[in-house]
């Protein structure tokens, strides 16, 4: 099991601050000290497994041990038993709403990414799944893993990891080639140059100009089709906005290289999965 961040282990002391700052009332109650058990995870739905080594690392914090069978990224069905862990009952139970609460949200990333990364496949094209930064506040190196675990590919982790120019930053320079050639002359051979359009006369100016990545923002599948064709490798092309899990084969069919999706991070569902003490 791989060791933790720095950064993760900082958001696993504020996860367990909230729950045993004032101690477990209600174990310390009922539950006699000394008193060892085990707990089962179990898959109460069809899933992609994400976040077992903060899992893993919450049960440890408290002085308990725990294991999964399987590795991130792996599939789970429903009734599956996918990891075990062992220690003091009031140990176990500590540890429980915590290690579920980071596990269920990275499932469900990995869980939301590995279906739209099987739609695009579907599709019968070699266009990969982008995440964004459209992630939880401070859980980025977390999401973002748990989207590598589902079979998409990362886009930036920061602003500082690449070039990507907006529409805001079209605007304020005046138009995308000046953005561009600003963005070029800066960044030279270190970063990327992004730059998004809207249009077909705008791929051909951000062409032009020199971006090697084009987002291609809200356009519709024919748009796209002949974005790929002028494009003729040139430059590689991202579409993004009004994706869905319906479209995105027809999306993989028009030929781009990525669809970039938010979704898969802000708006995936925690799976279900429950710890029961065996």
């Amino acid at each position: 099991m791989p060791r933790l961040s720095a950064h993760a282990e900082r958001l696993l002391d504020l996860a367990l601050e909230e729950d045993l700052l004032l101690g477990d009332a209600t174990s310390e109650a009922t539950i006699d000290a000394s008193a060892t058990g085990e707990g089962r995870f179990l898959a109460k739905e069809d899933l992609v497994l994400a976040g077992t080594a903060v899992a893993v690392r919450v049960f440890e914090r408290l002085g308990a041990s725990c294991t999964f069978d399987r590795a991130d990224g792996a599939r789970a069905a429903r009734g599956e038993v996918v990891g075990t862990a062992r220690g003091t009952v009031r140990a176990l139970l500590a540890a429980e709403r915590t290690a579920l609460n980071f596990l269920q949200r990275l499932s469900g990333v990995a869980t939301a990414t590995r279906r739209c990364a099987d739609a695009l496949a579907a599709g019968g094209g070699r266009t990969r799944l982008l995440d964004t930064r459209k992630t939880t506040p401070g859980w980025r190196m977390l999401e973002k893993a748990a989207v590598r675990a589902g079979g998409g590919k990362n886009h930036r982790f920061s602003l500082g990891d690449g070039v990507l120019i907006k529409d805001n930053h079209v605007a304020a320079c005046g138009g995308v080639a000046e953005a561009v050639r600003r963005a070029r002359a800066s960044a030279g051979a270190m970063l990327r140059v992004e730059v998004e359009v809207e249009d077909l006369p705008g791929l051909e100016e951000a062409i032009a100009a020199g971006a090697d990545l084009v987002l291609l923002d809200n356009m519709d599948d024919a748009a796209m089709a002949e974005a790929v064709r002028r494009a003729a490798g040139r430059a590689l092309l991202e579409a993004s906005g009004n994706m869905t899990l319906e479209r995105l084969p027809r999306v993989a069919a028009t030929g781009v290289d990525f669809v970039s999706m938010g979704a898969v991070t802000h708006s995936a569902r925690a799976v279900d999965l429950a710890f029961d003490l065996a």
